[in-house]
């Protein structure tokens, strides 16, 4: 294929994409890959001078909203684009360029660095104080009205006190991500589509044609720019933000006005590092020049202001090839399908396998050998197939199909009535043995170190290991001899593994992979009873009279401590050494914060991450990830994350700052909370 055909080629797609997402709200790949597409194609006009076209749709903004139910609104200053970066390196040479066209030192340039909201952009006018028009982006030119559906969203003004005769405020319409998950569960509920991310989400509710049905979704307004009769008001940039909030707009509490290009790219690294802490999902982070003069100064381009620039964050979504599903067993003989893929970067890493959840999600799906698929990595959340994307006339595999029997050990893979998930009813499938010995070695368990996957699967291989008890009687001779071990590291395996044997009844209980038994229930558990043989004996009704953990844990430990199989684990971990009693190896501590859930946010001087959660849970409580009406106290720390902050105000849970954790340790309570 030529230029001049591939040119033809990516013009026609890209146009098909911006049509789905701007107009049809319902994107066909991520953004990512589009960007991709946008930028091949600009590296061809470029190298191509003779193929450039004025409307090509590098030079255009959105896409045409001509074929829409809505009336058009042509926007009194065009509603531009922005150009992207992708690099630090890119983001430090665009804010050079910036202070060589002003004639200025890049020290002295004054930037607001914010988040970039990824929702769907609206203009919203105000005339005498009162809103009297609203409008999407369009093409930039020409939008969409929907004054109507922004009246109901409840964080938008009606009216404006001491405004200007003719002011606009432009923002992005969004779904705070807790909001967008509970929509979710009401369109299930309902039985209706669900919504594939809070973008689409967001911009599919403002398009209703009922208002209605909008102010019945949990729809916000973020402001970013105050455009109109400003000139002589205003001098900069976070004068105007200052403004808005005044206003009673929603403004990103995130936005710094930073000094100098080196504490601008700075700056910037503070939203990667939390983008998943903000009330928001953001794909990026915008830099615009904060004095209004300067930007004046520098103009804009047909499609983009020259005194702005987005830096793309890592994409969490990307296409790539499924090449096979597979099925693997785990611990407790689960079978969980997963694809195999084309590697792919994502989020930073790369990714080759991805997780397909349950046979059920697989045919939900409908994700077949070969197809093109949309694969997400959120943070450190496992990688998971979203589903296929659409490849006109490619032919497509037959649906893939659950095995019948377990790929490792050849027994019945059965699926229990009730139940989403299958398993492996073989006990002795040499795929759950590995597994039950690398969780019972895991940092969460016994916290042996040295004993991963790659290492205990080849001790069972050379038949050195063949239960958990094994690991306590090793011969450091025979792991010697094995590939890639020496004496060295065969000594130093034997010595973790014997020191283990000190550790409390509350670790072992975690390591034996009891079904529903976590941390903390083991840990109440453990500090009841004292030791293995009276957890062992107890019955039934004195489990569950431990205070926090129900008769559904009850009886899973009690039927545990029944299976032959148990006792005679039991019996072989007490011969190897091992105590198996609560308090031996670490202090006991009192249960002051049991059956309590504690958030912490932000950095708590002296505790790292998981330091912090295990201190709570060591005394009985919980430690989530988000806020809810059943949260205790949210304990914040230096850089807290501002949506579990926010979601604490809005539920009225108590805040208290990072100084008195320790005081909520030793006693389950605080002095004061913060304002």
């Amino acid at each position: 294929m030529n230029a001049t055909e591939r040119v033809a080629q990516l013009r026609e797609e890209i146009a098909r994409h911006n049509r789905a997402y701007y107009v049809e709200d319902a994107p066909l790949i991520p953004d990512a890959d589009y960007d991709d597409l946008v930028r091949e194609l600009r590296a061809l006009e470029a190298a191509h001078p003779e193929l450039r076209r004025l409307d090509s749709v590098t030079e255009s903004v959105g896409a045409s909203v001509a074929t829409t139910p809505f009336a058009p609104v042509v926007h009194a200053e065009p509603m531009l684009s922005l150009d992207n970066v992708f690099s630090l390196e890119e983001l430090e040479a665009w804010g050079a360029r910036s202070a060589r066209a002003l004639g200025t030192e890049p020290g002295a340039v004054r930037f607001a660095v914010e988040p970039k909201i990824d929702g769907l952009a609206l203009s919203i006018v105000y005339r005498d104080g009162a809103l009297t028009r609203a409008a999407t982006r369009g093409d930039g030119r020409v939008g969409e009205d929907v004054t109507a559906n922004v009246r109901t969203i409840p964080n938008v003004p009606a009216t404006l006190a001491d405004a200007p005769r003719r002011v606009e405020v432009r923002g992005e319409v969004f779904l705070a991500p807790e909001d967008f998950v509970a929509l979710n569960e009401r369109q299930r509920a309902l039985g209706e589509r669900e919504f594939a991310n809070p973008r689409n989400a967001a911009a599919g509710s403002l398009r209703q044609k009922d208002p209605t049905v909008t102010a019945s979704r949990p729809l916000s307004f973020l402001a970013y720019q105050l455009v109109g009769e400003i000139e002589g008001r205003f001098t900069t940039h976070t004068e105007t933000l200052s403004r808005l909030a005044e206003w009673g707009f929603l403004v990103a509490p995130e936005t710094r006005r930073v000094e100098g290009v080196a504490a601008m790219v700075e700056r910037s690294t503070w939203f990667e590092d939390h983008r998943h802490d903000l009330a928001y999902q953001i794909d990026g982070i915008v830099i615009k020049l904060d004095d209004l003069a300067e930007r004046a100064r520098l103009g804009s381009t047909s499609r983009a202001p020259r005194w702005a620039i987005a830096r793309k964050l890592p994409p969490e979504e990307r296409t790539t090839r499924l090449v096979a599903i597979e099925v693997s067993i785990g611990r407790t003989g689960r079978a969980t399908p997963y694809a195999v893929l084309e590697p792919v970067t994502i989020a930073g890493s790369t990714v080759a396998l991805a997780t397909l959840h349950n046979e059920d999600q697989v045919a939900l799906k409908d994700v077949r050998p070969g197809d093109l698929v949309i694969v997400r990595k959120a943070g450190d959340v496992i990688p998971e197939v979203v589903g296929p994307v659409a490849e006109p006339g490619r032919r497509r595999a037959r649906a893939w199909r659950f095995p019948q029997r377990c790929p490792e050990c050849a027994a019945p893979l059965v699926r229990r009535a009730g139940e989403s998930d299958t398993y492996c009813v073989n006990p002795h499938c040499p795929a759950q043995l590995l597994q039950q010995i690398v969780h019972f070695c895991s940092r969460t368990a016994l916290d042996i170190e040295g004993f991963g996957e790659q290492r205990v699967g080849q001790l069972i291989e050379a038949g050195l290991v063949h239960d958990v008890a094994d690991l306590f009687d090793l011969d450091p001779e025979a792991i010697a001899s094995l590939e890639g071990l020496g004496e060295l590291s065969a000594r130093q395996l034997v010595a973790a593994a014997r020191a283990a044997r000190a550790a409390p009844l509350s670790r072992v209980l975690v390591g034996l992979g009891i079904r529903h038994v976590g941390p903390v229930a083991a840990r109440l558990l453990a500090r009841r009873f004292g030791d293995v043989d009276a957890l062992a004996s107890a019955p039934l009704e004195a489990l569950e009279a431990v205070e926090g953990v129900g008769p559904v844990i009850a009886g899973s430990v009690h039927l545990y401590f029944r299976e032959p199989e148990t006792l005679e684990r039991i019996t072989r971990l007490k011969a190897a050494g091992l105590t198996l009693r609560e308090g031996s190896g670490e202090a006991p501590v009192a249960a002051t914060l049991a059956g309590r859930a504690v958030v912490v946010t932000g950095t708590v001087v002296g505790y790292s991450r998981e330091a912090a959660e295990a201190a709570i849970q060591a005394r009985g409580g919980t430690a989530p990830g988000s806020v809810s009406k059943k949260t205790y106290c949210v304990v914040v720390g230096e850089a807290p994350g501002a949506a579990k902050v926010r979601r604490a105000e809005e539920l009225g849970v108590p805040r208290i700052d990072a100084g008195q954790f320790e005081t909520l340790l030793e006693t389950g309570a605080w002095t004061t909370t913060l304002p």
